[in-house]
């Protein structure tokens, strides 16, 4: 059964708390499972990513401290990432404000999707090797994991960019081990990175119905060849508000388990209306 995820994004609809709050009530109301926000730490004049130019000035809100907002403004809904841009966090950092988002939420912090970013410069201003953030990427979801799972003797690490002896971490996500941590990305290497390390793969970008078939399986068969169910592998698609029940049943038949779609408006009302017409024609609420 695929599940529907809702994005919030600050560039185009603001960061007004009045504006978020709003919007996820709505999406709250409506029968969405999750929200989502995206991500960027810093862009410069001449950001580009493909053939998209990005204006300096777009108000890319820091999506977890947005979540926790909404986390205080909703009961029910799931709060994700698509993207956060893990290489630019410090792990031992971004540890402990997730588990707090989960616990703060009463344990809906439970879909982080992780990418690795595109723009050199956002790069180069958060102090990251561009060439090295696949590599810092595949460290820190293992840093992470390793600090939600470690107890009061602490935890230790020594890897290629991050290094730690008997560390603990607390609060712990609310009831479980750890978070999952979904994979974003338009690659070979994401798919991989997915397959070997993540609970799900969620590809973005402009590619052909072919490409996504290949990189779907790509990770599925990493997953198995590194010992994992790839059955268990969850399996989330941006989507449009004017999906039919056709397109949807297609996407399924590709092993889609999530489509997270977004409102084409920033009018308050008529985007509640796309909404509720979206959450009517598939039954959310």
């Amino acid at each position: 059964m695929v599940k529907f995820g809702i994005s919030y994004s600050t560039p185009f609809f603001g960061a007004d708390p009045q504006a978020i709050a709003g919007f996820a009530r709505d999406a709250e109301e409506c029968g969405f499972e999750s929200l989502y926000l995206p991500e960027h730490v810093a862009l410069y004049p001449g950001a580009q990513i493909g053939t998209m130019a990005l204006p300096p000035s777009l108000p890319y809100a820091d999506p977890l401290e947005c979540l926790s907002f909404v986390a205080a403004v909703t009961s029910r809904i799931l709060l994700g990432t698509g993207v956060l841009l893990l290489p630019y966090h410090h792990p031992v950092v971004l540890a402990k404000r997730l588990a707090t988002v989960d616990v703060l939420s009463g344990g809906r912090m439970r879909l982080l999707t992780a990418g690795v970013g595109a723009l050199p410069g956002e790069a180069r201003a958060a102090g990251v090797d561009f060439a090295t953030r696949g590599r810092r990427t595949d460290e820190a979801i293992d840093v992470l994991r390793l600090l939600w799972a470690g107890g009061a003797e602490g935890v230790s690490f020594a890897g290629e960019f991050f290094r730690f002896d008997d560390v603990c971490s607390f609060p712990k996500p609310l009831g479980v081990r750890e978070l999952p941590i979904h994979i974003g990305g338009s690659s070979a290497a994401a798919a991989r990175r997915a397959g070997r390390r993540g609970d799900g793969y969620f590809p973005g970008g402009a590619l052909t119905a072919d490409e996504r078939r290949r990189q779907f399986e790509l990770a599925r068969t990493t997953a198995k060849e590194s010992g994992r169910d790839p059955d268990s592998l969850q399996y989330t698609r941006w989507g449009s508000l004017d999906m039919s029940t056709e397109d949807v049943e297609a996407l399924a038949g590709q092993g889609v388990t999530r489509l997270v779609v977004t409102p084409g408006t920033a009018e308050p009302a008529k985007r509640r209306a796309e909404m509720a017409g979206f959450a009517e024609r598939f039954g959310l609420s």
